[in-house]
Formats: C-alpha cells, sequence, structure tokens
C-alpha cells in the first residue's frame, strides 16, 4: 500500500505491521470492525449473533455468526497475526454444530442479538428484508450442510491452507481472507484481501447438495407466490389504469411483491407492495449515494406536518440508517392470498398511491433542482 505524496508527484510504500503491535484486540477490534461492516468480506452479510455459543454440551464459541444471501449460515473466525495450527478444526467444529440449527432456533439466535445491540428490532422482518423475500414460510435457513466457514488472519500457516484448499476440492466452501494494518502519522489502515480461494476461482467452490424436504416444500411455496404476486400484479395494473392512472401504462406484471414506477426524480420511485398480510405503498429513496437519500430524506422530514397534512394521514418514516435508502409508507392489513380481498386492495392502492404523488410531488421536483444547482 502506497501514499500518494501529491506536492511532489510521488508515492511512498507503507510499511505493513501486526495488528497486536498497533495495539489492535481481536475480539474488541477486529471483530467489531467486521461485525459492523459485514461487507468488507466482499458480499451482503446479515450477523445474527457475536460470540455465540449455544451448543449443547459445550462451552465453546464462535466468534461471528452470519447469513448471506441464499439463507446459508456463515461461520466467520478471526484471528490476529497468525492462524495458529488449529483455526480450520475449530471452524469446522462450529459450521458442524450450526448444521443442526432449524429456522425458529436462527431466528431466535438473531433475536436475542437484536435486543441486546438494537433498539425494537424484529428478527424475522429482518431476515426477510434482507433475503428480499415477504414471508420466513417461502424461505429456506441453514439448508443441508451448505455452511460456510470465513477464516481471517494476518499470516495463514502452509497446513492451513494446504488443508482449506482440501477441503474446497471436497465441497466444503472455505474463504480465506488476510489483514493488513498500515499506519501514516496518526492514521490507521487495513487492507483486507481474499486469498483462497483467489477471486474468479469459481471452480473451487462447492456446488449445490440435494435440496431436502425443507427445500422441496419451500420452492413449491416461493413457486406458488410468484404465480399469485404475477396473477395479482396483472389485475392490479388494469384496476389502475381503469382509475387514469395512466403512469402505469408502460409497466409490466411480475412476480416480485413489488412494482415500482418513477416520480421523475432519479432514484426516486412510487412503489406498491404485494405482502402476504399486507399491501404498502411508499415513496423510495434509492439513489446511488447513500448520503443523497438521507438528504432527500432529511428535507422532506422537515415539512412531515405538512405533507402529511397534504397526504391526508399519517406516514412512516423510515430513514434506515444502516441502509443505503430511505422510503415513506403506508400500510394496511390484509388477507393478500385471499382473491377476495383483491379488489379492495386495488382500490386502496390506487387511492394512496394517488395521494401519495400529490403530498410529495412539488418537494421532490423542488429538491431535486436544490441539488443539481448545489453540484453544478
Amino acid at each position: 500500500m502506497f501514499h500518494v505524496d501529491r506536492a511532489r508527484n510521488r508515492i511512498i510504500a507503507l510499511d505493513a505491521q501486526r495488528l497486536s503491535d498497533l495495539g489492535i484486540g481481536e475480539r474488541p477490534d477486529l471483530q467489531e470492525w467486521l461485525a459492523g461492516t459485514p461487507d468488507a468480506l466482499g458480499e451482503e452479510l446479515l450477523i445474527i449473533q457475536k460470540e455465540f455459543d449455544g451448543f449443547a454440551d459445550t462451552r465453546e464459541r464462535l466468534d461471528l455468526l452470519a447469513m448471506d444471501k441464499n439463507g446459508k449460515l456463515v461461520v466467520i473466525e478471526n484471528k490476529l497475526d497468525d492462524t495458529g495450527r488449529d483455526v480450520v478444526w475449530q471452524a469446522i467444529k462450529y459450521a458442524a454444530y450450526c448444521s443442526n440449527l432449524n429456522k425458529a432456533e436462527i431466528v431466535e439466535i438473531y433475536q436475542r442479538y437484536l435486543d441486546r445491540w438494537s433498539d425494537a428490532a424484529s428478527a424475522e422482518e429482518n431476515i426477510c428484508e434482507f433475503l428480499d423475500e415477504d414471508s420466513l414460510d417461502e424461505v429456506v435457513l441453514n439448508a443441508g450442510n451448505d455452511q460456510r466457514v470465513v477464516l481471517i488472519a494476518g499470516n495463514f500457516r502452509k497446513e492451513v491452507t494446504a488443508t482449506v484448499l482440501w477441503l474446497l476440492g471436497h465441497g466444503v466452501r472455505v474463504q480465506c481472507f488476510r489483514i493488513v494494518p498500515y499506519s501514516f502519522g496518526d492514521e490507521l489502515f487495513v487492507d483486507l484481501q481474499q486469498i483462497i480461494p483467489t477471486p474468479g476461482a469459481e471452480d473451487f467452490m462447492i456446488s449445490m447438495a440435494t435440496k431436502g424436504a425443507e427445500e422441496k416444500s419451500a420452492e413449491t411455496a416461493q413457486r406458488r407466490s410468484h404465480e399469485v404476486r404475477r396473477e395479482f400484479w396483472e389485475q392490479a395494473l388494469e384496476a389502475l389504469r381503469a382509475k387514469g392512472l395512466t403512469t402505469y401504462n408502460n409497466i409490466s406484471a411480475s412476480k416480485d411483491h413489488w412494482l415500482s414506477r418513477g416520480t421523475g426524480v432519479s432514484g426516486c420511485s412510487y412503489t406498491l407492495i404485494f405482502l402476504k398480510q399486507a399491501a404498502r405503498v411508499e415513496l423510495t429513496m434509492q439513489r446511488s449515494k447513500k448520503a443523497e437519500n438521507k438528504w432527500f430524506f432529511e428535507k422532506l422530514e422537515e415539512q412531515k406536518d405538512k405533507i402529511e397534512n397534504d397526504f391526508g394521514g399519517h406516514l412512516q418514516w423510515k430513514r434506515m440508517e444502516d441502509k443505503i435508502s430511505s422510503k415513506i409508507c403506508v400500510e394496511q392489513r390484509f388477507d393478500s392470498y385471499n382473491r377476495a380481498e383483491w379488489s379492495g386492495i386495488f382500490e386502496w392502492m390506487g387511492d394512496h398511491v394517488s395521494r401519495l404523488e400529490r403530498a410529495f410531488s412539488d418537494h421532490l421536483n423542488r429538491l431535486n433542482q436544490e441539488l443539481k444547482a448545489g453540484s453544478s
């Protein structure tokens, strides 16, 4: 890693150091860094527990337990400057212990984590949002023996890397990340790179195991949900167009539980949500830059009273500080998969998305002009 000296137009090599020499601790520092920013590992991960020790007949505890976007559990083991000889055996044991966790147990483990580290958060709702599903009934968590292992250390011994490569060849997904700290003045930098398997070496990845009964059940439920959603959106779009909402003329039905259309402001959309037990209409701010989404949200929130008065009711204001996007929405309970309720849902969605547009349109256009003027 190099520091760029722009005054002299030179680069200066920074000296690689040891985490322990810099006073960095495994649990108070490295573990917390990863818990706070799991995507530093190159993918979206949901941390569901720290220092997990819920294994029967053993006092052992793993560093971090996470979930990936496929609902697989990920065991994350951190070491500082050296892996030691037994880190693979240790992590594989933890993965084996976790292989028996069922959906209800995983939700309970995550809920305990949220109760300790987050305010009034729902494990089930967070998992559904993370996996982009509207109900856990359709989701397989921790399928079969597909648990994953991530090892992080400053140095990997040969016996560790050899074992990891052997496991990869036998279908066990293990990843090794090397973390190297650098200091420059009072600033600390870390370089976190995946070294096994090397990026792009997909041949080392394990193949999917045979689906079990839970997987087949979930696939059937998911397929049915896709069919129901597509049928719902086809009829909903007809109903919206019949109400004179011409902005939906070029929108097509899909299998997703959401349907969006633009607001005229880049990255902002009016979204209709079709959930199993509710319907929702929301203004979604999902521009590529988090700061811009939060700026839009803050400016709109300053006009909250006027906006809600124009809308004709209360709205849910969700800044979502830990997310890139923000949203403002209204929700109504329905037995949504009961087709007898659909006409009422169509009417509710059409009415509320029209009111949402009426309440926000002028504000969004004004803020968009302010943003463009400020960046020009």
